[in-house]
């Protein structure tokens, strides 16, 4: 059998990165061939590598994370009141096998939906599923299901999330339908599943913003029984920015 009728067949059967790593291989000098065992312990590593990647690739199509955030490009010092260890802490992705939330509170422009973003991402990437909504935009899909019939499909999708990220609490009102929906996805998700919630409200505040008291009892058992609290600090990273920028 010749090596292009052996790389026909590595794509037949879909295994690109073996056809790769063998392409690789054979474009080594004679002197530098490996032995046989050896391609195939390689060839098995690179498809491996390869379905990965492609897997994680998915995974971030899917999310829909609002930023390409990546944890190594977040900031940590005492003046964003986040330290190294804690942002460690949560890298492992630990947090989602314990069902754990997190919520993040600080003032606008400080990097809350960055941070959310770059701990999706990585999630993404040690084979969680995730979904990103702004609260907003999940506000307006909980309307647009209910009115057409399909909420059901909905929190089905939302409930096979590993990790479920609500971008910007508290910036727009819930109505009674958008309580109910949220209490639902939280009560689906408690001990089970993983929310990463960020606000400009603290987190005291979020009891009045919801509204209804009994709903807001429900709701903040649910978050913050079991949760990681991050609360940054400091100057708008948005203002800095345009500072060195200018």
């Amino acid at each position: 059998m010749n090596v292009q009728s052996t790389l026909d067949q590595l794509h037949e059967l879909k295994l690109y990165g073996m056809a790769k790593a063998y392409e690789a291989a054979l474009s080594l000098p004679v002197h530098e061939q490996i032995t046989s065992d050896a391609l195939i312990g390689r060839l098995a590593q690179a498809e491996r590598q390869y379905r990965i990647e492609q897997k994680t690739t998915m995974y971030l199509k899917l999310s829909k994370l609002r930023y390409n955030a990546i944890l190594e490009q977040v900031y940590c010092n005492a003046a964003r009141n986040l330290t190294n260890d804690q942002l460690m802490a949560l890298a492992d992705c630990r947090f989602i096998d314990k069902a754990e939330n997190i919520m993040i509170t600080g003032a606008t422009g400080c990097g809350k939906s960055y941070l959310a973003c770059a701990l999706g991402r990585q999630a993404c990437s040690m084979g969680y599923k995730v979904l990103y909504f702004g609260m907003n935009r999940f506000l307006e899909k909980v309307a647009q299901t209910k009115l057409d019939g399909t909420f059901i499909k909905l929190l089905n999708q939302i409930e096979r999330t590993h990790l479920l990220v609500l971008d910007d609490f508290g910036l727009h009102p819930l109505d009674p339908i958008t309580r109910l929906a949220l209490l639902q996805i939280l009560e689906d998700r408690n001990d089970k599943k993983s929310v990463i919630i960020t606000s400009q409200l603290p987190v005291v505040k979020w009891y009045e913003f919801i509204g209804e008291p009994t709903l807001a009892d429900a709701i903040m058992d649910r978050l913050a029984g079991n949760a990681h609290r991050i609360d940054l600090k400091g100057e708008s990273l948005r203002k800095n920015k345009n500072r060195q920028g200018s």
